[in-house]
């Protein structure tokens, strides 16, 4: 049976997987699908900065041969996916959406393009990105401002901006993100997609361009909770190229998904339910209100260490991030755009006894994330305090919440559980009256990944459908 490019495009990837491995659909055709679409709308939301198409249209047909030929390697076998453009690939362009790696072509891949390069994914191209993942906007000056496919004139978040605009726009099947201070969670609640940041060491960064070592984690945006399970059963594990990898047993992420969550305890974390926008607070006390409907407990917890994550978030990756570019900042500043450059000369300031005292800092946070955690399943908070704001704003004004801070008012809902390490993934909640999307945080303890999945996919079924974003 025959399908058109949109049909082809409106698969997750679980459906595609089944479809594939059933040859209902030929992984040449879905491809060629995607490519089109890419070709037709990325001018318009530039999540893309690399088109692998001729490399893609040569792995579609190797993955076609293979079924063809009884040789399924699983369910991203002939699934065409996106990498963020920090991820090493070998002989192609990787920028980490900079003008300083503009020609850098790395000698080997990454060990999550690794990995799902051999479970048979097709790589479509590198994605767009806030410059080297140091900011959340994705408006890149050198590679194109992200634009959100909900509001052209928004912000996507970032950094992985265009993991995540590409998601939503039906230019990938799933994408592989990073996240240091929320790069992950942030364009995932702001673009109305899923964002699973997995445990701290849980997915090897080998190959992937850092940020800052101790809080950088690799994981996947997708368009369903089930379609994040299966890609963190492809990335996770031990990786010897990468020694802070933990050797803690890789399970069946997917095991749990179908599992009711009655009788579970969630707590709603009070230092993240204030200064939120009328339309968050709305969606998010309905959010919690489903779950409880399902049968969960949901009461309110306190971390009072936790507001102290912003300022330790920001010192530690202030330090560790110039540590990294310091010979770069020493020949080529002018290479930067201003708001990178700007926080990499904050970073040379930093001294060594704040960032000691910010490191003392983060276990304190943990054990309280911890305490909080230990008659209870999940924490939930909301993904941000508003929906997505529009390119170029720092300040918003409204009647409910007056003056608020961009940065700050979705930062500080993400960076904390980089600061703790703990697994957090990012689910749509609904659409604002002005069609933006509103999103929820479920965190765990670390490496209960499979409870974290299983709360999420619980709430996927029980709130249905999110509207699409209008036509490209």
């Amino acid at each position: 049976m025959a399908h058109s490019h949109e049909e082809l495009l409106s698969f997750d990837v679980a459906a595609l997987g089944a479809k594939l491995h059933a040859k209902e659909i030929s992984p040449v055709e879905l491809t060629e699908a995607y490519l089109d679409r890419i070709q037709r709308t990325d001018e318009k939301i530039r999540a893309y900065i690399t088109v692998t198409d001729e490399l893609a249209r040569k792995a579609a047909r190797k993955a076609e041969h293979e079924i063809v030929a009884g040789k399924w390697r699983g369910p991203f076998h002939g699934v065409p996916i996106g990498l963020k453009d920090l991820c090493y690939t070998k002989g192609i362009l990787t920028t980490g959406g900079s003008k300083i790696l503009n020609d850098f072509k790395p000698a080997h891949d990454c060990t999550a393009w690794t990995r799902l390069a051999r479970a048979g994914a097709i790589l479509l191209g590198k994605l767009n990105l806030h410059e080297f993942a140091y900011g959340i906007t994705s408006s890149n000056p050198h590679h194109g401002f992200v634009r959100n496919p909900y509001g052209l004139d928004h912000i996507p978040g970032g950094s992985s901006g265009g993991s995540a605009a590409a998601i939503v726009a039906c230019s990938a099947a799933a994408t592989i993100g990073t996240d240091t201070g929320g790069s992950i969670r942030i364009p995932a609640a702001l673009c109305g997609c899923v964002g699973l940041k997995p445990t701290w060491s849980r997915v090897s960064r080998y190959g992937v361009l850092p940020l800052a070592y101790t809080m950088d984690h690799v994981g996947p945006i997708t368009r369903t909770v089930r379609d994040a399970a299966l890609m963190l059963n492809v990335i996770a594990g031990h990786d010897r190229n990468d020694s802070t990898s933990s050797r803690e047993r890789v399970t069946d992420y997917t095991q749990s998904l179908d599992a009711e969550i009655s009788g579970m305890k969630i707590g709603m974390v009070r230092e993240l339910t204030d200064n939120l926008s009328a339309e968050v607070q709305r969606s998010f006390t309905a959010a919690a209100q489903q779950l409880r409907e399902l049968g969960a407990t949901v009461d309110e917890v306190s971390i009072p260490s936790l507001p102290l994550s912003g300022i330790i978030s920001g010192i530690v990756t202030w330090a560790e991030a110039t540590e990294i570019h310091h010979q770069w900042m020493a020949t080529r500043p002018q290479d930067y755009g201003d708001d990178v450059r700007r926080n990499l000369e904050i970073g040379m300031m930093i001294p060594g006894s704040a960032y000691v005292r910010a490191q003392r800092a983060r276990a304190r946070v943990l054990a309280q994330a911890t305490d909080a955690l230990n008659n209870r399943d999940v924490l939930i908070a909301p993904g941000a305090a508003i929906p997505a704001p529009k390119i170029g704003e720092s300040r918003r004004f409204d009647a409910e919440s007056g003056g608020v801070d961009v940065l700050s008012a979705i930062l500080r809902f993400t960076s904390p559980f980089d600061v703790t390490g703990q697994p957090a993934i990012a689910v749509p909640t609904g659409l604002s009256t002005d069609g933006l999307p509103l999103s929820m945080q479920i965190v765990g303890r670390p490496f209960a990944e499979v409870t974290v999945l299983q709360v999420a996919s619980a709430y996927e079924r029980a709130r249905g459908a999110v509207p699409a974003p209008p036509p490209l």
